[in-house]
């Protein structure tokens, strides 16, 4: 079969796209990075790409709260778009800033197809989605590198991957749930039950938990330690950690201090699962 097409959306203030293209175009994929604003204008520029992409960085500035402007762009103009990625057998993939806008999108929660959102478009409204991201804990940008533990094998762009070493950058990454306290079941039983908390803030020594993790362990302050959310079909995917920005050995933090260096950083088997998926 050939290479998947993949579609890296930018929009102002977006800053990882040139790194998230090499990593797909890396594991073989060919990648076409795209404006919001050619995509309303040509949503035809979408079809034939077997995976969305929403890299990292701050588009439009963080105005009002991340992610949420740029999502209420495409909830406006692009919304069969991305019901197409999400409904069709294809994959998404949410990094940092792109979690937050598909978390603001509610691509996680539900069947957007059975619901109206304020503007008519079918996406949930963001009082009925079970979690959201806001700000860390510390109240501050935190920027460094964490141990990642994989807890479910539903999504495939984490097969066959036990344990990642990833870095942070965000300021708004703290996953918290929804809905008044003592209900059952929770939102938190709810997501665990239909295996949609893929990746969770680990020690070193991989173990993890459902209680928060001290910080920096827990870099901030996440409910249940989660890292990232996939859909019930494990499809559609969003982390906070940056896996473009470990592809190589030599960006590991302490490369210099290991004897022998792997082929390839941590981050690299995503990319290449994403693209196997289509093999």
């Amino acid at each position: 079969m050939a290479a998947p097409r993949v579609l890296v959306l930018r929009a102002p203030g977006t800053n990882c796209d040139v790194e998230t293209a090499f990593a797909f175009e890396s594991a073989g994929a060919i990648v076409n990075r795209i404006h919001v604003q050619q995509l309303i204008d040509r949503p035809i520029l979408a079809n034939n790409h077997q995976i969305l992409c929403f890299p990292g960085g701050f588009s439009y500035g963080d105005d009002i709260a991340s992610g949420r402007v740029l999502a209420t762009q495409l909830i406006s103009y692009l919304p069969e778009m991305i019901e197409s990625f999400r409904q069709e057998d294809r994959l998404v993939l949410g990094i940092c800033n792109g979690f937050q806008i598909m978390m603001r999108l509610g691509v996680f929660f539900g069947d957007t197809t059975s619901s109206q959102g304020d503007s008519g478009n079918r996406f949930p409204a963001a009082s009925s989605q079970l979690a959201t991201l806001t700000w860390n804990q510390q109240g501050r940008f935190e920027d460094r590198w964490v141990y990642l533990k994989t807890s479910t094998n539903e999504s495939p762009f984490l097969r066959d991957i036990d344990q990642m070493y990833l870095p942070i950058a965000h300021a708004e990454g703290r996953f918290v749930t929804r809905g008044p306290l003592g209900t059952s079941p929770t939102a938190a039983d709810t997501l665990e039950k239909q295996h949609q908390i893929p990746l969770r803030y680990c020690r070193d020594d991989g173990f993890t938990s459902d209680e928060i993790l001290p910080h920096p362990i827990n870099p901030n302050g996440a409910e249940m330690n989660v890292a990232g959310l996939c859909d019930e079909s494990g499809r559609v995917f969003g982390l906070m950690p940056h896996p473009e920005r470990h592809l190589f050995p030599t960006q590991h933090p302490f490369w210099t201090r290991r004897d022998e260096q792997p082929e390839f950083g941590d981050g690299m088997k995503m990319f290449q699962n994403a693209v196997d998926f289509f093999a």
